[in-house]
């Protein structure tokens, strides 16, 4: 905990909790928030000018992967919280396909440990739905909860649970710790040798196509599921229009149901992949213009609760490969908010309070994150990011903190960024540069 004072002087509070936009002052003391209102005074405060700038809760990513145990050629704790920071998030989720698998207390503990070691973000480990990511035996849900990592959030990312009876016995194992299923929704009978979305595009590259029904498929049966024994689901990177209209109905009808989107989802169309860059090939993959327009009107109208960035790194060797070889995933913590913040808040589409509440209480009430994503009230933790809406910038993958260099978007303008970010009253960015 920090034993500063630090006064962020008259920058845009966006709280989404409190429903407070307005121009004010946040005095932090000692690692928390000590007051929020107009011509805050503190004699032994650094005062640091917000001027111009936002003044937000510090981000929350559901859905990342720090690739720690057993792939820190691409990334770790370290390298993924310091891309973290420079993101604006104090809380990351890791997913559970390491090797070895997080399907087992200890194996959560040495993540959560580590995180807590590097201390840029708070990393609150995904446990496996199944052992070892195989779709057959549940893994420990209770041994997992109870944990020091206090695992609430399961998943067997990029592998779905196929068999229906195995994830009705999940959702069921799941409902009697009132902990949250996140099943990949893909259904692999429709997607084998996939290659990109299936349509216009694929014809005209002659790849094999990844047909939207594979996503829906698996959504309405796990939402039929969920329904039927009273349990928590979230459906993650959700990227087909017709998954957006299950997920609605869904919430209609009373199902526990949430769902994320990812910033490449909201941005990138599979017309792209005709240049064969397999920095594109993503899982699920990039869909159509009308998928993408279905996705950011879900998003704004909250069928789709919070944005998630799935950043997934790989190795320049594995991933620099053809087209057919090279494995999915893309970057996303350093450039989420600016994406999200170019394509739908500087175009109009959503309001910068909502767009906030997307990154922190919108995934902060997904699953418990402790005191990230929520209100800027005197007493709590003062996990914070400053953003500038107005900064213009060009990515470059190279300078990026991740280990990682398979970003979508190098070359690309972007409009905002993070320039500070605060956990518990320390600064793990400041002025863009991330601090160790």
């Amino acid at each position: 905990m920090s034993d500063s004072t630090i006064l962020l002087r008259g920058g845009r509070v966006l709280d989404p909790a409190s429903g407070t936009d307005a121009v004010l002052d946040v005095l932090v003391r000692d690692g928390r928030v000590e007051a929020v209102g107009e011509q805050l005074a503190a004699d032994d405060a650094e005062v640091v000018d917000c001027a111009g700038r936002w003044v937000t809760p510090g981000f929350v990513d559901l859905h990342t992967h720090l690739r720690e145990p057993g792939f820190e050629d691409a990334e770790d704790v370290a390298s993924g919280s310091a891309a973290g920071a420079a993101g604006g998030y104090t809380a990351l989720c890791p997913m559970a396909n390491t090797d070895p698998v997080c399907d087992a207390a200890a194996v959560a503990e040495s993540v959560w440990r580590r995180g807590n070691e590097v201390g840029l973000a708070d990393v609150f480990p995904v446990g496996a739905i199944t052992k070892g990511l195989r779709g057959e035996q549940l893994a420990e849900f209770g041994e997992l909860h109870d944990s020091a990592a206090r695992v609430d959030f399961f998943s067997d990312d990029g592998k779905p649970v196929a068999d229906s009876l195995v994830m009705r016995r999940a959702l069921q194992y799941a409902s009697a710790f009132d902990v949250v299923i996140c099943n990949h929704s893909e259904d692999p009978d429709l997607t084998a040798g996939a290659q990109m979305n299936e349509g216009e595009a694929s014809s005209v590259l002659g790849l094999p196509g990844w047909p939207h029904e594979a996503e829906e498929i698996m959504i309405a049966r796990d939402l039929i599921l969920a329904a039927g024994v009273g349990a928590r689901l979230h459906v993650p990177h959700v990227s087909t229009a017709g998954a957006v209209e299950l997920i609605r109905a869904a919430k209609a009808r009373g199902v526990r149901v949430t769902a994320e989107v990812t910033p490449h989802h909201l941005s990138l169309q599979d017309h792209l992949i005709r240049s064969y860059d397999p920095v594109l090939k993503v899982n699920p993959p990039l869909r159509t213009e009308a998928d993408v327009q279905a996705l950011r009107t879900a998003l704004a109208d909250g069928t789709i609760d919070c944005v998630a960035t799935d950043h997934a790194p790989h190795a320049p060797e594995l991933k620099d490969q053809e087209w057919e070889h090279a494995p999915c995933g893309m970057l996303g913590l350093e450039t989420a908010f600016a994406v999200v913040h170019t394509e739908l808040v500087a175009t109009g589409l959503m309001d910068p309070l909502t767009a906030i509440a997307r990154f922190t209480t919108g995934p902060a009430g997904v699953r418990d994150v402790g005191a990230h994503g929520g209100a800027l009230t005197p007493g709590a933790d003062a996990n914070l990011a400053v953003l500038d809406p107005a900064q213009r910038w060009t990515v470059d993958g190279r300078a990026l903190r991740s280990k990682a260099r398979n970003t979508p978007f190098h070359g690309a303008e972007l409009v905002g960024r993070p320039v500070h970010t605060l956990l518990r009253g320390r600064f793990t960015l400041r002025d863009g540069k991330v601090q160790a």
